[in-house]
């Protein structure tokens, strides 16, 4: 059976006069991608260019909500009720699909961003919070996450799943990401970087911080742009993938099965 797997990036996340990323670059080798919705980054002009030229380049188009944190990036924990956490979340998905309907497609999918999107994978009243909100909106929307409480609370209910690898992220023993405050949290070499991914999609494992092979699902791959290098690794990432005989295709026909 052919392997697949999907393509995702984070986009969008400039705010104003702002840039962040190459995203015209990336766009190219994406088949999906993660949009700020306004609360970490984006605004509505950066949101209107970043989903017209996902149209243009037949990417799929996902909500990348976050805590409303714009001067950290959403990077920081915020002390956000349940409740508070759901309805920001429903907020910026909608923002994003009035975007997405004006240009002629709908959001596909949503992918918790940054602070918001660890600590999902860890409490439980975060987790049902955002499959609340998804759920009430759209439940053809795919969630996006690490394997943890959203992935599970979103199974539970009866939504689809995506499997999320970062494989420039390290990760601890217990499956979750080493905190960005600590070092090591990012790996910077490019060829770790495309061997790790390599085993993510073919081998379904990633080693831990501690030696590790831990076992992943890993129906899309977390590329980055916004970084020196990043352009390059992610090209040399989606063609070292290919000459595996992976096969690079939607997330729905992933989850499917049905490849291109």
């Amino acid at each position: 059976m052919t392997l697949m797997v999907d393509l995702v990036a984070d986009l969008g996340e400039g705010f104003g006069a702002y840039t962040m990323g190459d995203d015209e670059s990336l766009l190219e080798m994406l088949t999906s991608a993660n949009v700020a919705c306004g609360f970490h980054a984006g605004d509505p002009r950066i949101m209107d260019a970043t989903v017209r030229t996902c149209v243009e380049n037949r990417v799929a188009v996902g909500a990348h909500p976050s805590f409303p944190d714009l001067v950290g990036f959403g990077r920081r924990a915020m002390d956000l009720t349940p409740e508070e956490v759901r309805t920001d979340v429903l907020y910026q998905i909608g923002a994003l699909q009035a975007f997405a309907v004006a240009h002629g497609t709908r959001v596909r999918h949503v992918a918790p961003h940054g602070r918001l999107g660890n600590l999902v994978a860890v409490r439980a009243d975060y987790a049902r919070a955002v499959v609340d909100a998804v759920a009430a909106l759209d439940e053809s929307l795919i969630i996006l996450a690490q394997d943890g409480e959203l992935a599970d609370a979103a199974r539970a209910r009866g939504l689809r799943v995506g499997i999320v690898g970062i494989a420039d992220r390290a990760y601890r023993d217990d499956g979750t990401l080493v905190p960005r405050s600590e070092p090591g949290a990012v790996i910077h070499d490019a060829d770790e970087v495309a061997r790790r991914t390599l085993r993510m999609v073919t081998e379904g494992v990633i080693r831990s911080v501690d030696g590790k092979d831990l076992p992943v699902a890993c129906d899309t791959v977390l590329l980055h742009g916004d970084s020196p290098g990043a352009i390059a690794l992610a090209g040399r990432i989606r063609e070292e993938l290919l000459a595996a005989g992976v096969e690079i295709t939607s997330l729905d026909k992933v989850l499917s099965g049905t490849g291109a």
